[in-house]
């Protein structure tokens, strides 16, 4: 018996644990496959892309004490929890499907078009995330495989030229194992429009115009997208996986809800959070109803009635004076209107006079942090809008340039802004760039695009406003957000420091400029 017991011993010690799947017993079957590109899905952006317009112009980040208020106050540095979330999160997905992409060729299958297909989505995925941290940080360490704690001891950065390439590498190579459309169970999962279309956002950063005109125009090519009949419905549950979505973060309520409701909602509405609210610059940037700048004489503005007569991409994004609620309530964020919305009745209520409507739905009313709703990420107008803005940098002014943007300005039922005529470059410049921000706004593009049109330090800096009303003196009054005012230094602001935590870890990585 004495001398089987070290035998036993080892048995009893070699077991598999029973609080994680053993690799010894994955990478078998194609489930195992598809089980793990799907946990991949998890490291997509969610409710967190509404915060990055809130750094921008056109919203604000509601509480002053909120670790996000540092960012739009010039106050931060490398030690930033906020941008360290960022970051840390972006390399998470970036491990996870590189991970699967080492370990996929070890199931064992002849449909190598599944596994083929498998990998296309794990290459996107993967891609999105060095989109995000390009923007975000510039030069940034670009790995590709599975790496141990000694190995990210002593990456450095990779120019950001060369993380634009790789981008461009893999949504090339991926769209082909991609397909054009899923079955109804399958809704959700990365197509081939979602790699092009990806490429062309991607491209479109990076200042490659032509190569981001071509992947805009093969998606327009694919003839399965289009704009959703109702601007105002869009973002709600009967619009889910409609044909203008490309992309998007997918949750269950009850099973794998998020908290977009709580976040955004005015604070009468369950004490809702009304963590990013937003801006007079944004409101100010819709035209009127006729297609003219409320700054522009004989427009029909009028300062006392500012919210009527305007683009309804404007009421259908923002929640404004006399609005009704998902509680069946009126919105009254007036100063002095006696309510619990009204600006100054609490530190929660919306400091603008304001508030986000896009998400904001009557069916997640009881359950405010039981949301359902998914997470648009990429959608069919920014591609559009994407092509007109490559085509007109390249000067290539035709009548597809035309036709892309006023599908935006009137292709829905109930957008109807008169169409564009201008053939002048200058022009049309404008003009897309004030189509982006109406029609993505709160879609998480502003932080980017002002970066790389390098008007940061134009638009963001200064006090912050919200709602023009008549006070009860019949003097037409603007609100002013208190003791805030917005900072943009140019010499180290276009880009993010690189996280203190990162470089303490690492002295290979250098820091960016200014910081």
């Amino acid at each position: 018996m004495s001398l089987t017991l070290p035998a036993c011993d080892r048995d009893l010690l070699e077991t598999l644990p029973n609080d994680r799947l053993s690799e010894s017993l994955f990478w078998h079957t194609e489930n195992d496959a598809r089980l793990a590109v799907n946990a991949l899905y998890a490291d997509l952006d969610g409710v967190n892309v509404l915060s990055w317009d809130a750094l921008t112009d056109i919203a604000h980040t509601n509480q002053n004490f909120d670790i996000q208020a540092y960012i739009e106050l010039g106050s931060y540095d490398a030690t930033s929890s906020r941008i360290y979330t960022e970051w840390t999160n972006a390399y998470k997905g970036i491990r996870a499907a590189s991970y699967f992409l080492a370990n996929v060729d070890k199931v064992t299958t002849t449909n190598t078009a599944l596994i083929n297909q498998l990998k296309g989505e794990a290459k996107v995925l993967r891609a999105y995330q060095y989109i995000k941290l390009a923007g975000f940080f510039g030069d940034v360490p670009l790995v590709t495989t599975p790496i141990s704690i000694e190995e990210g001891r002593s990456l450095t950065r990779t120019p950001v030229s060369q993380i634009w390439d790789f981008v461009d590498q893999e949504l090339n190579a991926a769209a082909p194992l991609l397909p054009v459309t899923y079955a109804a169970s399958d809704k959700g999962r990365v197509t081939r429009g979602a790699a092009l279309g990806l490429l062309a956002r991607a491209n479109l950063l990076a200042g490659r115009y032509q190569k981001a005109a071509d992947a805009a125009d093969k998606v327009i090519k694919l003839g399965v997208y289009g704009l959703y009949e109702s601007y105002e419905k869009l973002f709600s549950y009967a619009a889910e996986n409609n044909k203008e979505v490309l992309l998007d973060r997918q949750f269950i309520k009850d099973t794998y809800p998020n908290t977009v409701f709580q976040t955004l909602a005015p604070y009468s509405q369950k004490n809702g959070g009304s963590s990013y609210v937003p801006t007079k610059a944004l409101a100010d940037l819709y035209e009127t109803s006729s297609g003219t700048l409320i700054t522009i004489a004989g427009s029909g503005y009028n300062p006392a009635q500012p919210y009527q007569n305007r683009d309804n991409r404007l009421k259908f994004s923002f929640y404004l004076e006399g609005d009704q609620l998902p509680s069946g309530t009126v919105f009254k964020p007036q100063p002095n209107s006696g309510t619990s919305d009204a600006v100054g009745s609490t530190y929660i209520a919306s400091t603008t006079g304001f508030n986000i409507r896009k998400y904001i739905n009557t069916e997640d009313y009881a359950n405010p942090t039981n949301s359902g709703i998914n997470i648009i990420l990429l959608r069919y107008a920014e591609i559009l809008l994407t092509y007109a803005e490559a085509k007109i940098e390249l000067n290539q002014l035709d009548a597809e340039v035309l036709t892309a943007l006023n599908t935006v300005r009137n292709g829905r039922s109930d957008v109807k802004q008169p169409s564009i005529t201008s053939t002048s470059q200058a022009e049309l410049r404008e003009i897309v760039r004030r189509e982006r921000a109406v029609e993505l706004a709160f879609e998480g593009q502003r932080l980017f695009d002002i970066r790389r049109w390098k008007i940061a330090e134009k638009v963001i800096p200064g006090p912050v406003y919200g709602i023009t009303y008549t006070n009860p003196n019949g003097v037409v009054s603007t609100v002013q957000v208190v003791a805030v005012n917005k900072v943009f230094d140019p010499n180290r602001h276009y880009l993010w420091p690189i996280p203190q935590k990162e470089i303490d870890l690492n002295h290979s990585l250098t820091q960016n400029p200014g910081w």
